[in-house]
């Protein structure tokens, strides 16, 4: 057995992990599985951000099924950062497998209609609740004057919104309406069962624990290729095979994130939109317009925004 091939390990944090070039190894051959038993060049589409991971992905896929024709399918939803959509499109240019699609309104359309978010999905939609049917068993758990205890109960400062005094409309709604729709309709128009994400091993939060392959039904399928590697594999990669990233990851920049701009859901947005004021004002403004009623109060009650008032004219 080859030195690539064989399996060494390394000590971190108390835990073995494979080397790098074994990693990769395992990583192709897990795609290349997955295409020969699930046929994921006519079955698949990679869901394509245009951001570090999924452009990571794009180049794994690539390595691992060389001549592809798997869709890498981006949402262009009006909040994403301008370099992100530049980098897309001009991707498109050149690679016809990029394919851009939008949602049915505007962001601003669907926050109005649907609710803002606030603090966190599970928080909004605990919210979203309350404003729609009341103080349901649910809802007085999450608050902590129920008959059950939760894990996740609502921080002592957040509470006063369960009241009939908050009149902002909040809810979780807002990815599954400006991404998911869009990815999953076109999903169904083009007869594609598996969706290709970028999850990785080391996120938080609902991703957290990922499986490689998950099956809902025969008709909603996700595959995770890198729901075993790291950040740590994934920087040693794009330098290993020099994979240019979106501006927004290099100097001035120095991006780790670039998530829909200044989402609320972010726990440090103060810092993202410093970042924003100091290298792209403009964005920033657009961040103050878009999210502006939750921004309004997060800076009211001292919550993840400083108190003082931004002056877009600075």
């Amino acid at each position: 057995m080859s030195q690539t091939m064989s399996v060494r390990f390394l000590t971190m944090k108390g835990r073995n992990i494979m080397d790098n070039e074994t990693i990769l190894f395992d990583r192709l051959e897990i795609i290349k599985t997955m295409n020969i038993k699930h046929d994921l060049e006519h079955n698949s589409y990679l869901s394509f951000s245009g951001g570090k991971d999924s452009t990571f992905l794009h180049y794994l896929l690539d390595m691992a099924i060389p001549n592809n024709n798997i869709p890498r399918v981006y949402v262009d939803t009006g909040i994403s950062y301008q370099k992100i959509n530049e980098f897309v499109y001009n991707m498109a240019k050149t690679d016809k497998r990029i394919i851009i699609v939008k949602p049915k309104l505007p962001i601003k359309q669907t926050l109005e209609k649907y609710g803002y978010p606030f603090k966190s999905k599970h928080h909004s939609y605990m919210l979203e609740k309350y404003q729609r049917l009341g103080m349901i068993y649910g809802v007085k758990n999450y608050l902590g004057v129920g008959e059950n205890k939760v894990k996740r109960e609502c921080p002592q400062k957040l509470k006063y919104q369960f009241s009939d005094s908050f009149n902002i409309r909040i809810s979780d709604l807002c990815c599954l309406k400006m991404k998911e729709e869009p990815m999953i309709q076109w999903q169904k128009e083009n007869n594609k069962t598996i969706a290709i994400t970028g999850i990785m091993a080391d996120e938080e939060g609902r991703r957290k624990n990922a499986q490689c392959f998950i099956s809902r039904n025969k008709k909603q399928q996700f595959f995770n290729p890198l729901s075993k590697v790291t950040k740590e594999f994934e920087e040693w990669f794009i330098q290993k095979y020099n994979i240019q990233l979106c501006d927004l990851y290099y100097e001035p920049f120095n991006f780790h994130r670039t998530g829909c701009m200044g989402c609320p859901f972010a726990i440090e947005i103060q810092d993202e939109l410093d970042k924003l004021q100091k290298e792209l004002p403009i964005e920033r403004r657009r961040c103050e317009i878009i999210w502006k009623p939750i921004y309004d109060e997060y800076r009211r009650i001292g919550y993840r925004l400083r108190k003082e008032d931004y002056d877009p004219q600075n």
